[in-house]
């Protein structure tokens, strides 16, 4: 494994959804607060931002080639040659207070999201799954919503209630949920967005957590990646061989700290031993 390298000095208030482009050979990424969304290529070290029309929680790849993005208010379709954002599917019109923060799709093409209270003080907050048209919310009463991801089998999906500081664990089978439980919980940092490798272990962002912890499938703690800066938001694997992992930061909550970690915001860089596993495409 090597040393977390900076890649793009963004400074991105809150740096979010990291997502490798196969096709495109590229990484998308958000800043919820700063409304951008921003592409970022690693072999010509290319870099392009878009303005989104609300705060945009995750850009997530579509089976045309579009991208998918959680905007405050509703599902939005990114045209990526036109470069405009279109709504398609208005979400919790009945909860103003909040928005969409975290995304995943799953291997049958479906998008799974969760959303919060952008003050961060009412347990508003809910899991949902998007399938082909169908909006269905699986779980409820979250303060701030992280994930979900899958493990490598598709029977577990693991979902954080990021204000508790606890990794939740599900049952999962054809897009239904079951068996709500504890996994793990992260003492020295709030669990933020999660990703999986091929072996199963989850690797868990620490915002003002220094890094990057690991826990194998049986919610044992292997260990943490370390990082220059605080609050590190959430990882993904890319690359050709899938080794490659892109890790977002932000300063929302440690203005004061810039000073002392200039970086706090940019877009980070290492590679690791294990691969993560595909990035699937939502179906339209």
């Amino acid at each position: 494994m090597s040393t977390p390298t900076l890649v793009w000095d963004v400074q991105a208030e809150l740096g979010e959804g990291p997502v490798w482009d196969a096709d495109r050979a590229c990484l998308w990424f958000v800043d919820i607060k700063g409304r951008r969304l921003h592409r970022y290529t690693a072999s010509t070290n290319d870099k392009a931002s878009w303005e989104a029309p609300e705060q945009i929680g995750f850009a997530l790849p579509a089976e045309d080639g579009s991208l998918i993005c959680g905007v405050r208010g509703g599902l939005y379709r990114f045209d990526v040659d036109m470069g405009d954002f279109s709504l398609f599917q208005p979400v919790e019109t009945d909860r103003p207070q909040n928005r969409l923060n975290d995304g995943f799709v799953a291997p049958d093409g479906s998008l799974w999201f969760g959303s919060m209270d952008d003050s961060e003080e009412g347990k508003t907050g809910a899991l949902y799954r998007w399938f082909r048209g169908e909006l269905t919310r699986h779980d409820d009463g979250y303060g701030v919503t992280n994930g979900p991801c899958l493990s490598p089998d598709g029977r577990t999906l693991y979902h954080h209630d990021t204000l508790e500081k606890t990794v939740l664990a599900f049952d999962h089978q054809d897009g239904m949920l079951s068996n709500r439980r504890v996994f793990a919980t992260t003492e020295d940092g709030y669990c933020d967005g999660p990703s999986m490798d091929a072996d199963g272990v989850l690797h868990v962002c620490l915002f003002n957590g220094w890094g990057v912890a690991r826990f194998a499938p049986d919610g044992q703690r292997l260990g943490t990646i370390r990082f220059p800066v605080q609050t590190v938001t959430k990882a993904a694997f890319g690359g050709a061989d899938g080794r490659d992992l892109y890790c977002t930061t932000a300063w929302l909550g440690n203005a004061d700290r810039r000073a002392a970690q200039p970086t706090l915001g940019g877009l980070y860089h290492l590679r690791v031993e294990t691969p993560g596993l595909p990035q699937h495409r939502i179906a339209l």
